[in-house]
């Protein structure tokens, strides 16, 4: 009778040990709406975008960025500067991973930073720059319920190859092509 508690008592223990443990992972979408300084040819400009990730426990994650911004150069220009980061987060969730609480994070990422000009102009060549760049900023995610919060973020962005060209007399170098970005926006969890 003994061999079959102590048998009972190990299964049971083994049991709990093994049994599936419920994951506390998230994804989540964020719109943002901001501005681009820190760059004396794009100051103060109005970007718009978006990130979508995945974090694991509320601490690990990825995340897809996406910023654009419409006529950042000199009128009358036809222009507009592009990126697409895919990044790494790391967040602290004070509060927990579900209700309300707010989560500082660090990201960082590589990707595509477009730069495009068409000046219609006679004599002023046309530019088309797809730069493999990075990118390196932190924030703050606030939430208020199980599924909506905001977000506050500051990034900055640098191209990372010089093959970039622009020969027109604007005195606009994309070699080393560099901006900051601070952006408010909602974040759906």
């Amino acid at each position: 009778m003994k061999g079959v508690i102590k048998a009972v008592i190990l299964a049971g223990v083994l049991g709990v040990l093994w049994a599936p443990v419920q994951a506390r992972a998230e994804g989540y979408i964020s719109p943002f709406a901001g501005v681009h300084f820190g760059n004396d040819d794009i100051e103060n400009t109005f970007v718009w975008g978006g990130d979508a990730g995945y974090m694991g426990a509320g601490v690990f994650g990825i995340e897809l960025d996406f910023g654009y911004t419409n006529n950042p150069f000199d009128e009358p220009l036809d222009n507009h500067i592009m990126d697409l980061m895919g990044n790494l987060i790391i967040g602290i969730p004070v509060g927990g991973t579900h209700g309300a609480g707010i989560r500082p994070y660090f990201t960082a990422g590589l990707g595509l930073i477009q730069t495009k000009i068409e000046s219609g102009l006679t004599g002023i060549a046309d530019t088309d720059n797809n730069d493999f760049g990075f990118n390196v900023g932190g924030g703050v995610m606030g939430f208020f319920s199980d599924h909506f919060g905001l977000r506050g973020d500051v990034r900055y962005f640098r191209t990372i190859n010089n093959e970039s060209t622009f020969d027109n007399g604007l005195n606009i170098d994309f070699g080393g092509f560099d901006f900051w970005r601070g952006s408010i926006g909602i974040v759906i969890r």
